[in-house]
C-alpha cells in the first residue's frame, strides 16, 4: 500500500488496517513455520506496510 493511500485515511481507518494487517503477518508467519509459505517477500512487504501504518498513525496523532 503506497503512503499516499494512507494519508487520506483517518486514524480509525489507519487503527483498522493496522490489525488487518498485523493478523495477515500472523497468519504469513504461522503458514512460514509449518513450511506451507510460497513465496518469502509476502512477509517482508506485510512488515513494510505495518511500519507505513504505524508511522503515519503517529504523524497524525502528533499533528492533531
Amino acid at each position: 500500500m503506497k503512503a499516499n493511500e494512507l494519508r487520506a485515511k483517518n486514524p480509525v481507518e489507519l487503527q483498522q488496517e493496522l490489525v488487518a494487517l498485523l493478523k495477515a503477518q500472523f497468519g504469513l508467519r504461522m503458514q512460514l513455520a509449518t513450511q506451507q509459505l510460497a513465496n518469502n517477500s509476502q512477509l517482508s512487504k506485510v512488515r513494510r506496510d505495518i511500519a507505513r501504518v504505524k508511522t503515519i498513525l503517529s504523524q497524525k496523532v502528533k499533528a492533531s
